[in-house]
This record gives C-alpha cells, sequence and structure tokens, in this order.
C-alpha cells in the first residue's frame, strides 16, 4: 500500500506542476502562428508538430511529465501484486488529494472547504474498500 502512496503523492505533484508548465505554453501559443481557416492538412499538422514540440520544450512541463510517466510506470508494476480493486481507489484519491495540497503550496487558489469534502468522501471509500478487503481475505484464511 506504501508504494501505491506514493505513486499517488508523486502523480499529484506532478500534475500541480505541469498545470504551471502548461499555463506557460498557453502563452507561448498565443504568440505563436495559428493555422488559417484554408490551410491544407499538412500546414495544420506542421502547426500542430510545432505546438507540441514548444510544450517538450518548457522545462517546468516535460520534467514533470518524465517524472509522471516513470510514476506510471511503477504503478503497472504495483498492478502485478495488488488487487485492481484496491490499487486504484488507494492511488486515486491519494492523487486527487496531492494534486490539491501541491496547489495550495505553488500558490493556487483553491476552494478549501469543497477539496476537503471531497477528500473525506474519497477517504471513506477507500477506507470501506479496504477493510472489505481485509474482510474478503480473513473469509478465505478460515
Amino acid at each position: 500500500m506504501e508504494k501505491m502512496i506514493a505513486v499517488g503523492i508523486v502523480w499529484g505533484a506532478t500534475n500541480a506542476i505541469m498545470r504551471r508548465g502548461a499555463l506557460l505554453w498557453d502563452e507561448a501559443l498565443k504568440s505563436s502562428a495559428k493555422p488559417h481557416p484554408h490551410s491544407t492538412l499538412c500546414q495544420k499538422m506542421r502547426i500542430s508538430v510545432g505546438n507540441w514540440a514548444k510544450l517538450l520544450s518548457i522545462w517546468q512541463y516535460s520534467i514533470p511529465f518524465l517524472i509522471n510517466l516513470s510514476a506510471s510506470a511503477t504503478f503497472f508494476a504495483i498492478l502485478s501484486d495488488a488487487p485492481l480493486s484496491l490499487a486504484v481507489p488507494v492511488t486515486n484519491a491519494t492523487t486527487f488529494a496531492a494534486t490539491a495540497v501541491f496547489g495550495i503550496l505553488l500558490g493556487e487558489r483553491t476552494h478549501l472547504p469543497r477539496a476537503f469534502f471531497d477528500k473525506r468522501i474519497q477517504h471513506y471509500s477507500v477506507h470501506r474498500e479496504v477493510s472489505e478487503q481485509e474482510w474478503n481475505h480473513q473469509e478465505r484464511d478460515k
């Protein structure tokens, strides 16, 4: 379970940081060429590939993105040893909570009461799922 929580924290932290990088990308796109309505498909594709290259050249996006992908690979490795019904809720709840916390640490405005309420619901759901998994495991051992 510790690995699932660690993956969720990494995903949450990188989500918040990538959001900042995406905002920088949006600013850069405002000053870049936009496809003309009568552009050819080749021209539209060239502009699109250029926009993606611009996104990946922004280190505030690309470095957290690579770290996020590493956490995804770790998550798939975890799935080989853990039940999906436990891994997904634990990791998702941790990711949502970590995204909110890291967003606050990065100075984003957050609706704290709503975020807290959402996290309590997720915590309850995860707790219920973990308890059910433990109960099923104990029943099988009898």
